[in-house]
């Protein structure tokens, strides 16, 4: 049975989050959301909102919260931290500001590292996997070159590439343009927007860059901790 679009990829319900140290304080309340299949949503708001602490409850890397996560219908929350970092390595695409590039290491082989660590395909299997990834984001050139040799606009190319080679649900992205001349942000987006709408797959980007953020499906906006 095919998927729809309309598929529920990801759902939060009830999400609260405290920080308690150096006192306690209210971060998330109550914030529910659902992403589906395909679609490309932006999060927005101003510094402090809690933006980037939802994106880090989503995305399993905190596990420090009151409320229901769940992925492709599966409940996240009570899983061991080795089965969340699973489903991530699995399941889930990271985009961040700065690209975390390993840079003693070659283009190529930065694409290639998470699923080798997920160890489902061979070395050969995975490397003509990731040089196909280079090669959809026009960068293939590139792939034998160390990654401390390349451009900003191309080390962000690279790393949406690393994000694809698991073939995610889902792809999260903190700002990513935030480091990016408007030439490159919009490649960015486009790239993206290509992703969501012919390969069907679901983005959630936290942005503070309206422009990119009023050309998604969807703008979730957040304040004080909640969504608006």
């Amino acid at each position: 049975m095919t998927q729809e679009k309309h598929d529920i990829i990801l759902k939060a319900e009830k999400l609260n989050k405290y920080f308690r140290d150096p006192v306690i304080f209210h971060v998330l309340k109550d914030v529910s959301l659902e992403i589906k299949r395909g679609e490309f949503v932006s999060i927005m708001g101003k510094s402090g909102c809690g933006k980037s602490t939802l994106l880090y409850i989503l995305s399993t890397m905190d596990t420090d919260y009151e409320g229901n996560l769940y992925l492709n219908d599966r409940l996240l929350n009570g899983q061991s931290g080795d089965e969340l970092a699973r489903i991530r390595n699995e399941h889930i695409g990271f985009i961040f500001q700065f690209h975390y590039l390993l840079p003693e290491f070659t283009v190529l082989q930065n694409v290639m590292l998470p699923a080798l660590k997920l160890g489902l395909r061979s070395r050969a299997q995975i490397e003509a996997d990731a040089l196909e990834k280079l090669r959809l984001l026009d960068i293939a050139d590139q792939a034998h070159k160390l990654a401390s040799r390349i451009s900003g606009g191309q080390k962000q190319r690279v790393s949406i590439a690393r994000a694809l080679i698991n073939n995610p649900d889902i792809i999260m992205a903190d700002e990513p343009t935030g480091n990016l001349d408007s030439k490159n942000s919009d490649n960015v987006f486009q790239i993206l927007r290509d992703l969501s709408h012919h390969a069907n797959l679901s983005l959630l980007v936290v942005t503070h860059d309206e422009d990119f953020a009023k050309r998604t499906d969807r703008v979730i906006t957040m304040e004080d901790g909640r969504i608006v």
